[in-house]
């Protein structure tokens, strides 16, 4: 009997409310077997990987097979939260793909330097951020072989 195929979970941690929806939206559209976690700031998704505060119970924040990361948000913004995931030997194994509105050099080389997997400038059209999805949920579930997590 084959076990039960795993559910790929990808953590998003944007603060843009149209942003989440637009997302959630495009990795159904894309037909992605993922569940589809949100975090809206670089504190609430250490407090997420780090099963802290409302996150404490493991049910609630399952680790991630993937993470979307917003740069610019409140609180934590993404360059900090990247530089403690990556620091952190229990975290610095899941992927981690940039994705944001900037388009900016230097932040794309800032972002490579902090151990990034990628950096994806949001797309404005739906349906270049359905493809987006899509490639990213081939690429990372179904190409490339991950280290099991812990």
């Amino acid at each position: 009997m084959n076990p039960a195929p795993k559910t790929n979970v990808i953590l998003m941690a944007d603060d843009d409310d149209d942003d989440r929806l637009l997302t959630r939206d495009a990795v159904a559209e894309a037909g992605l077997d993922s569940d589809l976690h949100f975090v809206e700031n670089g504190e609430e998704l250490l407090d997420y990987l780090c099963h802290r505060g409302r996150f404490r119970a493991p049910a609630t924040a399952p680790r991630p097979g993937l993470i979307l990361l917003d740069l610019n948000m409140p609180l934590k913004d993404g360059r900090e939260a990247l530089r403690e995931i990556r620091a952190d030997p229990e975290l610095r194994r899941i992927p981690v793909v940039v994705l944001t509105t900037s388009k900016a050099d230097t932040d794309i080389g800032a972002i490579y330097e902090l151990g990034a997997n990628s950096f994806i400038s949001k797309p404005f059209q739906f349906e270049a951020l359905v493809s987006v999805m899509r490639m990213l949920g081939q690429y990372w579930f179904k190409t490339v072989e991950l280290p099991a997590g812990k």
